[in-house]
């Protein structure tokens, strides 16, 4: 475990994460992360389960309506 500062960023304050943690996650500048609530505090993550859900039911879809999207791809 690490400890990170909170630090004053304009009006708001923010969190800066140690290289180490950055390789983990592999973000760099610029990339979302998304948090959820967790049993003992929030957790920090690249996985967006709403995007996974959304990939799901566009899965469903293509998986139903192949043949429709195969004379379209013509």
């Amino acid at each position: 475990m690490s400890a990170v500062k909170l630090t004053q960023i304009g009006n708001s304050v923010g969190v800066i994460l140690p290289k180490e943690v950055l390789a983990r996650l592999k973000v760099e500048k610029g990339d979302t992360l998304f948090m959820s609530e967790a049993a003992n505090g929030v957790t920090l993550s690249t996985y967006d389960p709403e995007f996974e859900a959304q990939m799901t039911e566009a899965r469903r879809i293509m998986k139903k309506r192949r043949a429709v999207l195969h004379e379209l791809a013509k």
